[in-house]
Formats: C-alpha cells, structure tokens, sequence
C-alpha cells in the first residue's frame, strides 16, 4: 500500500471569498505544505501554522501550488497477486442503477454515458466533489447536477478557479465525496504519489472515477500512459478497492493517433477519423478471423490491447 508522510488538516475557516468555489468547497481546503487550515487574507491565503503565503495568481485564480519542495515516501507490498481471481479486465458496463439522471443533460464527448451512469449523488447539501485537473470548468454542470459542490483543481489552467499540484492537493484528509479526473494520470510525473493524495482526501466509501491514456500520442508533457495492468497497480497501491478498469471502446489507439496528431498533424478531426476507417474495419475482420484460429484472442482482449484509454472506477474502503 502507498503511504504518504503527511498531517492531519483540519477543516479550514477561512472567511474570504473564492470565485467560483463554494463556501463547503472552501471549508475543505488546507496547506499543500503542511496540511493545515487556511485563512484568508486579502487576495491570498495564509497557513495558520507554518505561516506559508499563497497568493492570488494574475488571473485572479487562488495559487495553493507548493512554494517550497516537499519530500513523500512510498511504500510496496512485494509478492503479492496485482488482482483477486474475480477481476475481470472488460470494457465499462453501465450501471444498473444510476444514482443521478443525466438525459437532457448536455455532457462533454468524453463523459460517456456508461460512465455518467456510476457518478454518484452528493450524500448532503454540503459534499464535495473534487474535479482533478479540472481545465475549463467543463465537468462543474456535471457535478453540481449530482447535488455537489464543485471544486475545480488544475495545475496551470487560467479559467481553472484554484491552482494545485495533485502531489500534495490542497485539501484536508477525507474532505471530499467524490474524486473525477479525466485524462489526468498520464500527467503526472509520480503517478504513485498522485493516487495517495486521492486517496487521502477522498472519504472513507467514496468513489474515484476517471480516465488514463493508454494508446493516445504524446502529449501535453505526458509521462506515463497506462496499460490496464498499470492503472489497476497505480489504483490498488495506493489502497483503493479497484472496482472497474476497462478499454475505452469508442476511442481506438488508431483513431486516437489519427485524431490527436500522431499521424496526421494539423489535419481535420473528420478527415483524420474518415483515414483510418478503412484500417479499423480491416483490424476487425482480421481478429475475427482469428478468433477461428485461436478461440482465446476475444473481442475484449483486442480492446484491451489496441484502446486509446482505459477508464476506472476505484472506492476508498469504508473502514479507511
């Protein structure tokens, strides 16, 4: 299991204002340096115990970035199975019964419906729910649909209301409900460490939900793209109880490198997907043909092999 060496972070009381963070959001903030409670102080934030000042950056967002280095340690279990014998790595079923009804509702393309079905719905007026690498804003409206308050981090995105570091997050132990993050892990530059912050802040029995690269091009300074075996391992390290990891089945490796500029730069999204069509279609045949040969070669070991991203579904245990 990772650990982190960090302290226990009290429930913030800060007086001041953030736009676009909730009063509860704002309660659950805390020093990304040494895990204590927040006061406001004009236009910036100021430890109550090592006294460590954050400033408001010059688009106005709160910086909780870490301002001094910060050392973590990571611990192993060696020698032990990476999945119970009942895992079964496929593709995302939906959920039977959703918590939170989303038709009607206008989603980002890269929020499935399989996986809107397993958001769950905020416990109380004042839950949290924490958007990890939040860019724009774009999953606010998903969350706040779900009866959360919304708290958006992002490393260094303008629109984004709160900078943070997801190494050392800026919020309490158990502070919040709910975790998403979309196209995050592959990121990160210790994605180990990143897991445990997650894990830290989440409540016991809460969900993290999301997404990682596996097959997508570099990217943005991305680090480390997954493979199914390596997001369960990055999931369970950190103690989580790996609910799903399954293949992104709508976003092939192919159409991923098409898309996202891998082989065809600059070009047009519909003329990039229109190019590789013929080669998806002819990659489909050829497993099927091949399942008559090898029965084992399954629909869903090619998806597992030859997917864009992998998405997950991971629980703090109740008893943590």
């Amino acid at each position: 299991m990772t650990q982190l060496t960090s302290q226990s972070a009290p429930s913030s009381t800060s007086p001041w204002t953030i736009p676009g963070v909730s009063i509860p959001a704002m309660a659950k903030l805390a020093c990304p340096q040494c895990g204590s409670g927040l006061q406001g102080s004009g236009t910036s934030a100021l430890c109550a115990s090592c006294e460590m000042r954050f400033p408001a950056s010059a688009d106005g967002n709160l910086d909780l970035r870490l301002r001094e280095p910060k050392k973590v340690s990571c611990s192993f279990e060696l020698g032990k199975p990476l999945t119970p014998d009942t895992f079964v790595f496929k593709p995302l079923e939906p959920a039977q019964a959703p918590q939170v009804d989303y038709s009607g509702v206008q989603t980002p393309w890269h929020l499935t419906r399989t996986i809107l079905s397993h958001i769950p719905r905020a416990q109380s007026a004042n839950s949290v729910a924490l958007d990890l690498g939040c860019g724009s804003g774009l999953h606010r409206h998903i969350c706040e649909h779900a009866g959360f308050n919304w708290l958006g981090i992002d490393y260094n995105t303008r629109e984004a209301p709160i900078l943070g570091d997801g190494h050392a997050l800026p919020i309490a132990d158990n502070g919040v409900e709910f975790v998403l993050s979309m196209a995050v892990l592959e990121h990160i530059r210790f994605p180990f460490v990143v897991a445990g912050e997650v894990y830290r802040v989440l409540e016991p029995g809460g969900l993290y939900i999301g997404t990682v690269s596996f097959l997508e091009p570099f990217h943005g300074d991305s680090y480390y793209h997954h493979t199914h075996l390596g997001t369960y391992n990055t999931l369970s390290s950190a103690g989580f109880e790996v609910l799903a990891v399954g293949p992104n089945v709508t976003w092939s490796g192919l159409r991923a490198q098409a898309t996202m500029g891998g082989l065809f730069p600059r070009m047009p999204a519909p003329l990039a997907i229109s190019a590789v069509w013929p080669l998806e279609m002819l990659h489909k045949a050829w497993w099927r043909l091949g399942r008559l040969v090898s029965p084992s070669k399954t629909d869903t070991v090619r998806l597992l092999i030859n997917t864009g991203s992998f998405e997950f579904i991971a629980r703090k245990p109740k008893a943590a």
